[in-house]
């Protein structure tokens, strides 16, 4: 079977109406990871809260370059950009565990307009605003014993059920 390299796959480069938020991630590695997982899954944007307008190395090592592919934008406050999108008719979804989010393998995404999801830093996770404004609330269930998982992981689950139900 031959080998491809880093820049060449055999899969067909497709866009979903689907943007990735980030509520406050602050570690430069998890912001290059989640640039990864929104190139992998074709991602219409990528939308930066609560971070410098910039990316320095350790961002550019851990995305591989998909900061030059993916559509990206910085913003100071994620609340008042998330009022903005609801208002202008987005399906607001937060990755999120709480007592009233529903298990994410059985959420089925209806796509009436374009989805924002919303993942936030591993500490400290959404705002509660955020929350509130939401549509829905889901999780990625989890059967270990630790009661979280890294925002690159849980995104890159959500991702790719929000993107094989597109498909």
């Amino acid at each position: 079977m031959p080998k491809t390299d880093f820049y060449s796959n055999r899969f067909k480069n497709r866009t979903f109406p689907v943007t990735l938020l980030s509520d406050h991630v602050i570690s430069d590695r998890n912001i290059g990871g989640l640039f990864r997982v929104c190139d992998a899954y074709g991602i219409k944007e990528f939308l930066i809260c609560g971070r410098e307008n910039k990316l320095g190395r350790k961002v550019r090592q851990t995305s591989r370059s998909a900061e030059d592919v993916v559509q990206h934008s910085f913003y100071p406050e994620s609340v008042k950009l998330v009022e903005k999108l609801k208002a202008k008719g987005y399906y607001i979804i937060s990755l999120e565990i709480t007592d009233n989010s529903i298990a994410l393998h059985e959420f089925r995404l209806a796509l009436d307009s374009d989805v924002i999801l919303v993942v936030g830093d591993e500490r400290f996770g959404i705002q509660e605003e955020i929350l509130n404004l939401s549509d829905i609330v889901v999780h990625v269930e989890m059967f270990g014993r630790n009661s979280s998982m890294n925002v690159v992981q849980a995104a890159n689950a959500a991702l790719y059920e929000f993107t094989r139900q597109l498909l």
